[in-house]
Protein backbone atom coordinates (compact mmCIF):
# COMPACT_ATOMS: atom_id res chain seq x y z
CA UNK A 1 0.00 0.00 0.00
CA UNK A 2 1.33 3.44 -0.96
CA UNK A 3 2.68 5.40 2.43
CA UNK A 4 0.21 8.27 2.04
CA UNK A 5 -2.58 5.89 2.26
CA UNK A 6 -0.99 3.77 5.19
CA UNK A 7 -0.48 7.36 6.64
CA UNK A 8 -4.37 8.74 6.23
CA UNK A 9 -5.12 5.00 7.52
CA UNK A 10 -3.76 6.28 10.83
CA UNK A 11 -5.07 9.66 11.21
CA UNK A 12 -8.43 8.22 10.31
CA UNK A 13 -8.76 5.06 12.76
CA UNK A 14 -9.76 7.59 15.78
CA UNK A 15 -12.86 8.95 13.99
CA UNK A 16 -13.72 5.59 12.88
CA UNK A 17 -13.64 3.96 15.98
CA UNK A 18 -15.56 6.50 17.50
CA UNK A 19 -18.58 6.27 15.57
CA UNK A 20 -18.97 2.53 16.16
CA UNK A 21 -18.30 3.83 19.69
CA UNK A 22 -21.36 6.07 19.39
CA UNK A 23 -23.54 4.39 17.71
CA UNK A 24 -23.64 1.35 20.47
CA UNK A 25 -20.54 -0.91 19.92
CA UNK A 26 -18.75 -1.61 22.80
CA UNK A 27 -15.25 -0.19 23.03
CA UNK A 28 -13.50 -3.93 22.63
CA UNK A 29 -15.92 -4.94 19.89
CA UNK A 30 -15.36 -1.78 17.97
CA UNK A 31 -11.33 -2.11 18.11
CA UNK A 32 -11.95 -5.42 16.79
CA UNK A 33 -13.91 -4.26 14.15
CA UNK A 34 -11.85 -1.41 12.69
CA UNK A 35 -9.14 -3.28 12.82
CA UNK A 36 -10.54 -5.56 9.92
CA UNK A 37 -11.84 -3.02 8.05
CA UNK A 38 -7.94 -1.51 8.41
CA UNK A 39 -6.57 -5.07 6.90
CA UNK A 40 -9.69 -5.09 4.44
CA UNK A 41 -8.19 -1.29 3.13
CA UNK A 42 -4.92 -2.93 2.68
CA UNK A 43 -5.76 -5.70 0.50
CA UNK A 44 -8.67 -3.50 -1.65
CA UNK A 45 -7.36 -0.10 -2.07
CA UNK A 46 -3.98 -0.34 -3.94
CA UNK A 47 -6.86 -1.65 -6.73
CA UNK A 48 -9.66 0.51 -5.87
CA UNK A 49 -9.30 3.18 -3.50
CA UNK A 50 -12.71 4.85 -2.53
CA UNK A 51 -13.45 8.41 -3.51
CA UNK A 52 -14.73 8.65 0.40
CA UNK A 53 -12.24 6.45 2.54
CA UNK A 54 -13.79 7.16 5.61
CA UNK A 55 -17.38 6.64 4.75
CA UNK A 56 -16.04 3.17 3.43
CA UNK A 57 -13.87 2.84 6.89
CA UNK A 58 -17.04 3.03 8.45
CA UNK A 59 -19.05 0.67 6.46
CA UNK A 60 -16.80 -2.06 6.63
CA UNK A 61 -16.07 -1.60 9.91
CA UNK A 62 -19.87 -1.31 10.97
CA UNK A 63 -20.87 -4.60 9.30
CA UNK A 64 -17.91 -6.21 10.60
CA UNK A 65 -19.44 -5.66 14.27
CA UNK A 66 -22.73 -6.59 13.15
CA UNK A 67 -21.66 -9.77 11.68
CA UNK A 68 -19.58 -10.29 14.98
CA UNK A 69 -23.05 -8.65 17.01
CA UNK A 70 -25.52 -11.09 14.96
CA UNK A 71 -25.04 -14.35 16.30
CA UNK A 72 -25.64 -13.55 20.28
CA UNK A 73 -27.45 -10.60 20.03
CA UNK A 74 -30.90 -10.73 19.68
CA UNK A 75 -33.21 -10.52 16.59
CA UNK A 76 -34.58 -6.99 17.67
CA UNK A 77 -31.00 -5.80 18.91
CA UNK A 78 -29.78 -6.75 15.26
CA UNK A 79 -32.76 -5.47 13.32
CA UNK A 80 -32.29 -1.68 15.10
CA UNK A 81 -28.62 -1.81 14.44
CA UNK A 82 -28.87 -2.57 10.40
CA UNK A 83 -31.32 0.15 10.81
CA UNK A 84 -28.85 2.35 12.09
CA UNK A 85 -26.43 1.61 9.01
CA UNK A 86 -24.88 4.53 7.75
CA UNK A 87 -25.59 5.98 4.52
CA UNK A 88 -22.83 6.09 1.22
CA UNK A 89 -21.30 9.76 1.20
CA UNK A 90 -19.36 12.54 2.99
CA UNK A 91 -18.78 11.71 6.48
CA UNK A 92 -19.01 14.92 8.86
CA UNK A 93 -15.25 15.81 10.30
CA UNK A 94 -15.60 15.54 13.78
CA UNK A 95 -12.71 14.44 15.86
CA UNK A 96 -13.72 12.18 18.73
CA UNK A 97 -9.59 11.14 18.96
CA UNK A 98 -9.24 13.22 22.18
CA UNK A 99 -12.48 11.75 23.58
CA UNK A 100 -11.20 8.31 23.32
CA UNK A 101 -7.97 8.51 24.61
CA UNK A 102 -10.29 9.46 28.19
CA UNK A 103 -12.79 6.71 27.47
CA UNK A 104 -9.63 4.32 27.58
CA UNK A 105 -8.58 5.44 30.92
CA UNK A 106 -12.01 4.01 31.99
CA UNK A 107 -11.78 3.58 35.76
CA UNK A 108 -12.15 -0.03 35.69
CA UNK A 109 -8.51 -0.26 34.23
CA UNK A 110 -5.07 0.04 35.75
CA UNK A 111 -3.05 3.35 34.38
CA UNK A 112 -0.55 1.06 32.94
CA UNK A 113 -3.38 -1.18 31.09
CA UNK A 114 -5.01 2.48 30.02
CA UNK A 115 -1.97 3.43 28.52
CA UNK A 116 -1.35 0.25 26.85
CA UNK A 117 -4.87 0.00 25.30
CA UNK A 118 -5.36 3.64 24.08
CA UNK A 119 -1.92 3.11 22.09
CA UNK A 120 -3.06 -0.06 20.42
CA UNK A 121 -6.60 1.09 19.37
CA UNK A 122 -6.50 4.73 19.15
CA UNK A 123 -2.49 5.25 18.91
CA UNK A 124 -1.93 2.95 16.32
CA UNK A 125 0.90 1.19 17.72
CA UNK A 126 2.13 -2.12 17.35
CA UNK A 127 2.14 -4.14 20.44
CA UNK A 128 6.44 -4.57 20.09
CA UNK A 129 6.42 -0.65 19.84
CA UNK A 130 4.33 -0.66 23.09
CA UNK A 131 6.46 -2.78 24.82
CA UNK A 132 9.60 -1.44 23.94
CA UNK A 133 7.93 1.87 25.46
CA UNK A 134 7.39 0.20 28.85
CA UNK A 135 10.32 -2.00 28.92
CA UNK A 136 8.67 -5.16 28.73
CA UNK A 137 9.03 -8.62 26.72
CA UNK A 138 6.33 -8.56 23.84
CA UNK A 139 4.18 -11.50 24.88
CA UNK A 140 3.96 -9.53 28.41
CA UNK A 141 2.49 -6.74 27.01
CA UNK A 142 0.23 -8.92 24.40
CA UNK A 143 -1.04 -10.29 27.45
CA UNK A 144 -1.30 -6.87 29.21
CA UNK A 145 -3.55 -5.51 26.17
CA UNK A 146 -6.14 -8.41 25.65
CA UNK A 147 -6.49 -8.38 29.61
CA UNK A 148 -7.45 -4.67 28.93
CA UNK A 149 -9.72 -5.26 26.22
CA UNK A 150 -11.63 -8.12 28.24
CA UNK A 151 -12.22 -5.91 30.88
CA UNK A 152 -13.94 -2.98 29.09
CA UNK A 153 -15.56 -5.35 26.98
CA UNK A 154 -19.44 -4.75 27.57
CA UNK A 155 -18.22 -1.75 29.74
CA UNK A 156 -19.85 1.47 29.56
CA UNK A 157 -17.96 3.92 29.09
CA UNK A 158 -19.75 7.00 31.03
CA UNK A 159 -16.85 7.27 33.39
CA UNK A 160 -13.53 8.82 32.05
CA UNK A 161 -10.70 8.43 33.14
CA UNK A 162 -8.17 10.53 34.86
CA UNK A 163 -5.60 13.48 33.09
CA UNK A 164 -2.32 11.78 34.42
CA UNK A 165 -3.43 8.35 32.36
CA UNK A 166 -3.87 10.43 29.83
CA UNK A 167 -0.90 12.55 29.38
CA UNK A 168 1.35 9.60 29.59
CA UNK A 169 -0.50 7.81 26.95
CA UNK A 170 -0.06 11.26 24.63
CA UNK A 171 3.85 10.97 26.18
CA UNK A 172 4.29 8.21 24.65
CA UNK A 173 2.39 8.29 21.45
CA UNK A 174 5.27 11.54 20.64
CA UNK A 175 8.15 9.43 21.72
CA UNK A 176 7.20 6.46 19.46
CA UNK A 177 6.31 9.51 16.85
CA UNK A 178 9.31 10.99 17.19
CA UNK A 179 11.98 8.73 16.79
CA UNK A 180 10.10 5.47 15.96
CA UNK A 181 8.75 3.97 12.71
CA UNK A 182 5.38 5.69 12.92
CA UNK A 183 5.14 9.46 12.45
CA UNK A 184 2.81 10.45 15.60
CA UNK A 185 4.47 13.08 16.93
CA UNK A 186 2.47 16.01 15.13
CA UNK A 187 -0.71 14.26 16.13
CA UNK A 188 0.49 14.26 19.82
CA UNK A 189 1.43 18.00 19.61
CA UNK A 190 -2.38 18.71 18.14
CA UNK A 191 -4.02 16.31 20.73
CA UNK A 192 -2.11 18.35 23.89
CA UNK A 193 -2.80 21.74 22.69
CA UNK A 194 -6.43 20.67 22.38
CA UNK A 195 -6.41 19.60 26.63
CA UNK A 196 -4.36 22.57 27.08
CA UNK A 197 -6.89 24.49 25.58
CA UNK A 198 -9.65 22.59 27.53
CA UNK A 199 -8.66 22.36 31.03
CA UNK A 200 -6.46 24.37 32.94
CA UNK A 201 -3.55 21.78 34.39
CA UNK A 202 -0.02 22.87 34.49
CA UNK A 203 1.00 19.41 33.97
CA UNK A 204 -1.06 19.42 30.23
CA UNK A 205 1.23 22.80 29.97
CA UNK A 206 4.14 20.98 30.97
CA UNK A 207 3.79 18.33 28.25
CA UNK A 208 3.24 20.92 25.51
CA UNK A 209 6.14 22.45 26.72
CA UNK A 210 8.21 19.67 26.66
CA UNK A 211 6.69 18.68 23.10
CA UNK A 212 7.35 21.64 21.85
CA UNK A 213 10.91 22.08 22.68
CA UNK A 214 12.13 18.42 21.68
CA UNK A 215 10.38 18.96 18.50
CA UNK A 216 11.88 22.26 17.43
CA UNK A 217 15.17 19.95 17.32
CA UNK A 218 13.44 17.40 15.11
CA UNK A 219 15.32 19.08 11.69
CA UNK A 220 19.09 18.62 13.18
CA UNK A 221 18.26 15.50 14.85
CA UNK A 222 19.19 13.25 11.46
CA UNK A 223 21.62 14.03 8.52
CA UNK A 224 21.04 13.84 4.74
CA UNK A 225 21.31 9.88 4.64
CA UNK A 226 18.90 9.39 7.93
CA UNK A 227 21.69 9.25 9.86
CA UNK A 228 21.35 10.44 13.55
CA UNK A 229 23.33 13.36 14.64
CA UNK A 230 23.87 13.43 18.67
CA UNK A 231 22.83 16.32 20.38
CA UNK A 232 26.17 17.93 20.94
CA UNK A 233 27.01 17.94 17.47
CA UNK A 234 23.71 19.33 15.91
CA UNK A 235 23.69 22.19 13.79
CA UNK A 236 21.78 24.79 16.47
CA UNK A 237 21.24 27.33 13.71
CA UNK A 238 18.39 24.10 11.81
CA UNK A 239 15.85 24.31 15.78
CA UNK A 240 13.19 26.12 15.15
CA UNK A 241 13.41 28.73 17.32
CA UNK A 242 9.55 29.99 17.17
CA UNK A 243 8.73 26.34 19.03
CA UNK A 244 11.22 26.78 21.67
CA UNK A 245 10.18 30.37 22.84
CA UNK A 246 6.52 28.89 22.91
CA UNK A 247 7.50 26.09 24.47
CA UNK A 248 9.67 28.09 27.17
CA UNK A 249 6.65 30.64 27.61
CA UNK A 250 4.23 27.98 28.36
CA UNK A 251 6.96 26.24 30.68
CA UNK A 252 7.42 29.32 32.67
CA UNK A 253 3.62 30.17 33.52
CA UNK A 254 3.54 26.30 34.64
CA UNK A 255 6.56 26.19 37.28
CA UNK A 256 5.00 29.63 38.47
CA UNK A 257 2.14 27.98 39.88
CA UNK A 258 4.33 25.63 42.05
CA UNK A 259 2.87 22.67 41.37
CA UNK A 260 5.86 20.59 40.01
CA UNK A 261 5.58 17.25 38.12
CA UNK A 262 7.13 15.18 35.63
CA UNK A 263 6.62 16.97 32.73
CA UNK A 264 7.06 20.26 34.12
CA UNK A 265 10.92 18.36 35.06
CA UNK A 266 12.10 17.32 31.77
CA UNK A 267 10.56 20.13 29.94
CA UNK A 268 13.07 22.59 32.13
CA UNK A 269 15.91 20.18 31.04
CA UNK A 270 14.70 20.65 27.49
CA UNK A 271 14.72 24.26 27.71
CA UNK A 272 18.34 24.25 29.22
CA UNK A 273 19.13 22.34 26.46
CA UNK A 274 17.54 24.77 24.06
CA UNK A 275 19.15 28.16 25.69
CA UNK A 276 22.61 27.02 25.26
CA UNK A 277 24.55 28.61 22.30
CA UNK A 278 26.98 26.40 22.09
CA UNK A 279 26.69 22.33 23.40
CA UNK A 280 30.00 23.62 25.31
CA UNK A 281 28.14 26.43 26.98
CA UNK A 282 25.01 23.84 28.37
CA UNK A 283 24.53 24.65 32.35
CA UNK A 284 24.89 20.71 32.95
CA UNK A 285 24.97 21.56 37.29
CA UNK A 286 21.28 22.89 36.84
CA UNK A 287 20.38 19.91 34.64
CA UNK A 288 21.59 17.49 36.94
CA UNK A 289 19.53 19.67 39.69
CA UNK A 290 16.48 19.20 37.56
CA UNK A 291 17.03 15.33 37.04
CA UNK A 292 17.64 14.64 40.54
CA UNK A 293 14.19 16.90 40.94
CA UNK A 294 12.95 14.21 38.17
CA UNK A 295 14.34 11.15 40.16
CA UNK A 296 12.79 12.47 43.36
CA UNK A 297 9.04 12.67 41.27
CA UNK A 298 9.41 9.45 38.85
CA UNK A 299 11.79 6.64 40.43
CA UNK A 300 12.83 5.91 37.33
CA UNK A 301 15.37 3.92 36.31
CA UNK A 302 15.78 5.68 33.06
CA UNK A 303 15.99 8.98 34.62
CA UNK A 304 18.70 7.38 36.50
CA UNK A 305 20.87 6.99 33.52
CA UNK A 306 19.86 10.43 32.01
CA UNK A 307 21.10 11.63 34.77
CA UNK A 308 24.34 9.93 34.74
CA UNK A 309 25.16 11.58 31.62
CA UNK A 310 24.74 14.93 32.92
CA UNK A 311 26.43 13.83 36.12
CA UNK A 312 29.58 12.94 33.84
CA UNK A 313 29.13 16.39 32.04
CA UNK A 314 28.82 18.45 34.99
CA UNK A 315 31.45 16.92 37.52
CA UNK A 316 33.59 14.73 34.72
CA UNK A 317 33.26 11.01 33.10
CA UNK A 318 34.40 9.27 36.24
CA UNK A 319 32.25 10.79 38.38
CA UNK A 320 29.22 9.30 35.95
CA UNK A 321 30.64 6.24 35.61
CA UNK A 322 30.29 6.43 39.52
CA UNK A 323 26.55 7.11 38.58
CA UNK A 324 26.14 4.33 36.18
CA UNK A 325 27.68 1.55 38.33
CA UNK A 326 24.83 1.89 40.75
CA UNK A 327 22.09 1.22 37.93
CA UNK A 328 21.35 -2.23 36.86
CA UNK A 329 23.85 -2.83 33.67
CA UNK A 330 20.94 -4.54 31.78
CA UNK A 331 18.85 -1.26 31.73
CA UNK A 332 18.19 -0.20 27.70
CA UNK A 333 21.14 2.14 26.64
CA UNK A 334 23.00 1.02 29.80
CA UNK A 335 25.90 0.00 27.39
CA UNK A 336 26.01 2.94 24.88
CA UNK A 337 26.08 5.40 28.08
CA UNK A 338 28.56 3.91 29.62
CA UNK A 339 30.61 3.97 25.88
CA UNK A 340 30.34 7.49 25.98
CA UNK A 341 31.69 8.28 29.08
CA UNK A 342 34.52 5.63 29.17
CA UNK A 343 35.45 7.34 25.93
CA UNK A 344 35.47 10.93 27.21
CA UNK A 345 37.11 9.14 30.33
CA UNK A 346 40.49 8.45 27.68
CA UNK A 347 39.36 4.45 27.14
CA UNK A 348 39.19 4.27 24.02
CA UNK A 349 39.22 0.83 23.53
CA UNK A 350 36.65 0.11 26.12
CA UNK A 351 34.48 2.77 24.31
CA UNK A 352 34.81 1.00 20.79
CA UNK A 353 34.20 -2.70 22.90
CA UNK A 354 31.03 -1.04 24.16
CA UNK A 355 29.58 0.53 21.25
CA UNK A 356 29.67 -2.63 19.51
CA UNK A 357 27.79 -4.18 21.96
CA UNK A 358 25.31 -1.77 22.51
CA UNK A 359 24.39 -1.61 18.66
CA UNK A 360 23.59 -4.90 19.07
CA UNK A 361 21.05 -4.14 21.58
CA UNK A 362 19.63 -1.34 19.80
CA UNK A 363 15.82 -0.92 19.46
CA UNK A 364 16.11 0.37 15.84
CA UNK A 365 18.17 0.59 12.72
CA UNK A 366 19.46 4.31 13.15
CA UNK A 367 20.58 3.82 16.84
CA UNK A 368 22.20 0.33 15.74
CA UNK A 369 23.57 2.17 12.50
CA UNK A 370 25.18 4.80 14.72
CA UNK A 371 26.67 2.95 17.52
CA UNK A 372 28.43 0.85 14.83
CA UNK A 373 29.86 3.53 13.33
CA UNK A 374 31.04 5.57 16.86
CA UNK A 375 32.60 1.64 17.51
CA UNK A 376 34.42 1.78 13.74
CA UNK A 377 35.46 5.54 14.75
CA UNK A 378 37.69 4.63 17.72
CA UNK A 379 38.79 1.46 16.13
CA UNK A 380 40.02 3.12 12.92
CA UNK A 381 41.84 6.34 15.73
CA UNK A 382 43.58 2.74 17.51
CA UNK A 383 44.69 1.11 14.43
CA UNK A 384 46.21 5.00 13.13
Amino acid sequence: MDPVDQALLRTLTPGVLGILVRRGADFAAAEDAVQDALLEAVRVWPDDRPRDPKAWLITVAWRRFLDATRSDAARRRREDLVDEEPVPGPVPGTDDTLRLYFLCAHPSLTPSSAVALTLRAVGGLTTRQIAQAYLVPEATMAQRISRAKRTVSGVRFDQPGDVATVLRVLYLVFNEGYSGDVDLAAEAIRLTRQLAAAIDHPEVAGLLALMLLHQARRAARTAPDGSLVPLAEQDRGRWDTGLIAEGVGILQTALSRDRLGEFQAQAAIAALHADAPTAEETDWVQIVEWYDELARLTDSPVVRLNRAVAVGEADGPRAGLAALAALDDSLPRHTAVAAYLHERDGDPETAARLYAEAARKAPNTAERDHLTRQAARLNARRRG
